[in-house]
């Protein structure tokens, strides 16, 4: 179930990425013609919005963060455990504040329009509340993960 929701969300990027260049591409070339689309900008703002929701919790369930790692190689396996578990939970406190606060916010959106695309605004503001749901989900499995003392590679497997 894991590995399906990590393809999704791998493909809804790669889609989102892709419409932000595809986008940004008629964008530039409308400067050269005699007509211009206003809604690139706006439609840029929303793809490159949801490419980081989707994005984010790939990063935190791959490992693919960005780290300071010369203090914590220095760690016993244990100490750097409890350290990785204490990191894991800050995070989920945080991205369930995050998750709570997008879908207050998603609500707001329910009656605004986007400026020149005919999108409900609740549509853009749900990235926020995706982005939270899946970072907190993401990270209670890397606890789990962690308590079971399982530590999970590159490539995907586990080492125990």
């Amino acid at each position: 179930m894991l590995k399906l929701v990590e393809r999704i969300l791998g493909i809804l990027s790669i889609v989102s990425l892709a419409g932000v260049i595809i986008v940004v591409t008629i964008q530039i070339l409308s400067r050269f013609l005699p007509f211009s689309y206003i809604w690139t900008e706006e439609l840029t703002r929303y793809l490159f919005l949801f490419a980081i929701s989707f994005g984010t919790p790939l990063a935190l369930i791959r490992n693919e963060f960005i780290n300071v790692d010369l203090l914590i190689n220095k760690m016993k396996d244990s100490v750097r455990r409890f350290y990785d578990i204490g990191i894991y939970v800050t995070i989920l406190v945080l991205t369930v504040v995050i998750a709570k606060e997008g879908y207050k916010f998603m609500l707001l959106g329910h009656n605004q329009r986007a400026a020149t695309l005919p999108i409900q605004m609740s549509v853009i503001h749900a990235s926020i509340f995706l982005m939270g749901v899946f970072l907190s989900i993401f990270a209670v499995i890397k606890i789990v993960q962690l308590l079971q003392n399982k530590e999970p590679n590159l490539d995907g497997s586990e080492v125990e």
